[in-house]
């Protein structure tokens, strides 16, 4: 089984809900997305999928996230736009997109600090 990962990022601001604390209010961060695929076969030119494509992938899906309030979105209505919660969206969207034969989304790793994520995956 091959994995493969790409990076990604994308500034935003949100505020959670039914939290007692500082994050409760309005702030920002600039997220690192990790987007990993595994698939057991390559194509001729040995490559599970091109990292281009999975890169235009992401960047479609952080497209809809970037410099946005997140609380305005359609899929946080309600829902605290956590770490978890983005990376579910994420993964949910991404899953949409890829297309590729063979090649299954494994996780969306969501980085809000350089000590924070959350990941989410499929099992």
């Amino acid at each position: 089984m091959y994995h493969l990962k790409i990076q990604s990022h994308f500034a935003a601001a949100h505020n959670l809900l039914n939290y007692q604390g500082d994050c409760e209010n309005l702030h920002g961060h600039n997220w690192k997305i990790e987007v990993t695929v595994k698939t057991e076969h390559l194509d001729s030119a040995g490559l599970g999928i091109d990292f281009k494509t999975l890169k235009c992938h992401t960047n479609e899906v952080l497209d809809r996230l970037d410099h946005k309030y997140l609380n305005n979105l359609e899929f946080f209505k309600g829902v605290s736009p956590s770490s978890e919660h983005i990376s579910r969206y994420i993964f949910e969207a991404l899953e949409e997109l890829l297309t590729t034969p063979g090649v299954i989304l494994e996780s969306v790793r969501v980085w809000e600090s350089d000590n924070a994520c959350a990941t989410y995956t499929r099992d």
